[in-house]
């Protein structure tokens, strides 16, 4: 059962993979996402089923365009691929469970700013609005154990719902706030995109994860940049977008941040 299941939520993964894929190619242009129906970038035909299927018609096709052979870009597997292996490791970390689906859901989401941050360089309004206002009433709604695991003792006090309520704001305004002065001092390398999607991080993680979240990016991006510079892949005044960071970072903090947390607190005298 266990299997048929990791298969199902496999090719779940490589669907939404597709979907993330296709936002992130709509969003940054502002065309919707329900019109007009999917078509290829080159040539404008529209897009049958057959040419849509995740992964299949990417490697049917031999990687071209049906109607033009334009090249399809590698993007399209790799994001599918990727986000139906995230989808099954979830499912085996978390069972048919709520935290499952929620988890899911953020991993999409963060792969969508990832994707839309390296290739434009923005972090989208669009995006980290609405689903910061999804990940508030998440916290209120949702049982999230993993949210309260190290909730300072004024939390474990209240309410559940109160408990993850107020863990959410309060990483939200850490996030905000530990970004935003690197923002005010240096425009040129922080922007606001990064400031406003830290305050997100904060409501999906809690506190004190998005702590967690947040210097794993910086560290993260610290190890990427010297690595880059070292093989001059990039100039030194040459801006990094650090979206990407704070992604992979945030989806590590939200499997593994009480674990990372744990391991911290333990090399403290």
């Amino acid at each position: 059962m266990e299997v048929t299941l990791a298969v199902v939520f496999g090719l779940v993964g490589a669907a939404l993979g597709s979907f993330v894929g296709a936002c992130a190619d709509r969003l940054p242009a502002g065309v919707s996402l329900v019109r007009p129906p999917s078509f290829c970038d080159s040539c404008q035909h529209r897009l049958s089923p057959l040419d849509l299927v995740p992964v299949f018609s990417f490697v049917w096709l031999r990687r071209r365009c049906r109607y033009c052979r334009a090249l399809i870009p590698w993007r399209v597997l790799l994001v599918e691929l990727a986000t139906a292996v995230l989808l099954v490791l979830l499912y085996l970390h978390y069972g048919l469970t709520a935290q499952f689906g929620v988890t899911a859901f953020y991993f999409c989401v963060f792969i969508l700013i990832l994707i839309i941050d390296m290739e434009h360089g923005l972090i989208l309004n669009k995006v980290v609005y609405p689903v910061a206002l999804v990940a508030l009433l998440v916290a209120v709604l949702v049982y999230q154990p993993a949210m309260l695991a190290f909730a300072p003792g004024a939390f474990q006090d209240m309410p559940a719902m109160a408990a993850r309520t107020v863990s959410g704001i309060a990483g939200a305004a850490t996030g905000f706030l530990f970004l935003m002065l690197p923002a005010l001092v240096f425009p040129s390398g922080m922007g606001w995109g990064d400031v406003k999607m830290a305050g997100l991080i904060g409501l999906v993680v809690g506190f004190p994860r998005v702590l967690v979240a947040v210097v794993g990016a910086v560290v993260l991006g610290g190890i990427v940049a010297i690595f880059l510079l070292a093989l001059r892949v990039r100039k030194r005044r040459e801006a990094i977008p650090f979206g990407p960071f704070l992604s992979v970072s945030t989806m590590i903090t939200l499997v593994y941040g009480n674990d990372i947390l744990s391991w911290y607190l333990g090399l403290l005298p």
